[in-house]
């Protein structure tokens, strides 16, 4: 049976790859990467030898019905992104979606990815919550604020450190000054760590300390309830 292969990557420590992803890679006839210069650090530390190739966001919409080919005629095909889950902000939903509907069963494996890790770091219920990934970065992005502004569930946000600042006191005035949040920087890497405080506060902080590297901004969801997030006791 034909099938597409999904593995996660490490998001930093490259000791994150699983056994099995490890595996997977190494009997791929092709491995598809959203960046082989950066793909064929992990495949040399790995020792996997299989032909690796581009696929983007610049040339996804030209290439997924041609790797559907390939895997419809027996090659065996691994999907990989920079870093963590292809799909999550990253490409292969279009890829996913041609081989889902040329009947190509898609199995996808567990593994690395930066939203979770940042959620339960920052103390907030996390039984319930939504990912918004990247917020636009003009056009629609004050209007899709203001529509998380009562969100109740805790909140998850990819952002470039760039404009970490200017979020977190966009936030701050239309979710209130006070409202939890945390910032995640460097998951898995050697200068990891988690600031947490208000949304004032931590405009504030990054206003006058200009963050580096990847960042995950969980934010407290609004009218929480207290006890979300227990386990009730089993009856």
């Amino acid at each position: 049976m034909s099938v597409l292969y999904i593995v996660p990557t490490p998001v930093g420590n490259l000791e994150d790859m699983t056994m099995r992803a490890i595996r997977i890679l190494r009997e791929a006839d092709l491995v598809l990467a959203e960046d082989t210069r950066t793909s064929s650090v992990l495949l040399h530390k790995y020792d996997i030898h299989a032909r690796l190739e581009s696929h983007h966001k610049f040339n996804e919409h030209r290439t997924a019905e041609s790797v559907r080919d390939r895997i419809l005629s027996g090659t065996k095909v691994a999907l990989i992104s920079d870093a963590g889950t292809p799909g999550i902000s990253d490409p292969g939903f279009l890829l996913v979606r041609t081989c889902v509907e040329a009947g190509i069963r898609v199995e996808t494996l567990p593994g690395p990815t930066a939203l979770i890790p940042a959620l339960v770091d920052s103390g907030f219920p996390c039984d319930r919550f939504c990912f918004e990934g990247f917020l636009p970065v003009k056009k629609g992005r004050q209007t899709r604020l203001k529509a998380l502004a009562d969100e109740p569930r805790t909140m998850v946000f990819y952002e470039s450190p760039y404009r970490l600042a200017k979020t977190l006191a966009q936030m701050a005035g239309l979710f209130g000054a006070e409202r939890q949040a945390s910032v995640s920087r460097e998951i898995s890497k050697i200068h990891e760590e988690t600031r947490r405080g208000t949304l004032g506060e931590l405009a504030a902080y990054y206003q006058q300390n200009a963050p580096k590297g990847e960042i995950v901004l969980v934010v407290k969801g609004g009218k929480v309830d207290e006890e979300a997030g227990e386990t009730p006791e089993a009856e």
